[in-house]
């Protein structure tokens, strides 16, 4: 039965980083022309573990809250700059853009009965 937890935790996780990595790729289509959807799902996985080494780092020192949500966006910002080779405020758009493209599309999930995923890859979607 366990199993049965752990295969539902890795589709959970799939879908989340698709829809993580959807979000991406909708914000660098519109922030600038951007590349296959592959590279967003794996700009979405990187900024993922990149936000939660940052929050491991942080409160391992008793950081946390607000100001470690501000370092880990931003880490998660520098992982979209450097993924797509653009400066700080391209890859602040995609940031906005992936993040209510992520809201839209967990919004339209909620609605047809699937509420409990996250995209992971995207900060506080």
């Amino acid at each position: 039965m366990a199993t049965h937890g752990l295969g539902l935790s890795v589709v959970v996780f799939a879908v989340s980083l698709l829809i993580g990595g959807l979000a991406i790729h909708i914000g660098a289509k519109f922030a600038f022309a951007s590349r296959d959807y592959s590279d967003a799902v794996v700009t979405a996985l990187l900024g993922a573990v990149a936000w939660a080494l940052v929050d491991i780092v942080l409160a391992s020192v008793g950081i946390g809250g607000l100001f470690a949500s501000i370092v880990g966006l931003l880490v998660w910002i520098s992982v979209v700059r450097w993924q797509y080779g653009v400066g700080w405020l391209r890859a602040s758009i995609v940031g906005v853009i992936a993040w209510f493209s992520a809201l839209f599309v967990l919004g339209l999930l909620t609605l047809v009965g699937v509420g409990s995923l996250e995209a992971l890859g995207v900060p506080g979607a």
